[in-house]
């Protein structure tokens, strides 16, 4: 059964030093030991909000053993965020089906 409690990250934006790199906020190490029994293929199933903007996603791998959330242009845009900013995510896990 996948828990129905809202969970939250407040971090600073980031984006991957490669040209195109997403933009992300990186997930407290912690989540990724409470949600591996919901990962599949290393992804965590969610749905984030930001301010008004809510999307299906996933807590992704970042390759050094924890996971990220990549933040769409279209999020961005809407919510005026850009790299350095201080944000705050909230987030449900969700069957991937959904």
């Amino acid at each position: 059964m996948i828990p129905v409690d809202i969970y939250s990250i407040e971090g600073t934006v980031e984006q991957f030093p490669m040209k195109g790199g997403w933009i992300y906020i990186q997930a407290p190490l912690e989540y990724t030991e409470l949600f591996k029994p919901f990962e599949e293929r290393g992804l965590i199933a969610i749905h984030a909000t930001i301010g008004t903007s809510s999307w299906k996603t996933s807590l992704m791998p970042k390759g050094d053993g924890s996971h990220f959330i990549a933040i769409p242009k279209k999020i961005r845009a809407k919510e005026n965020i850009h790299v350095g900013n201080t944000i705050k995510v909230e987030f449900k896990l969700r069957y991937r089906r959904d």
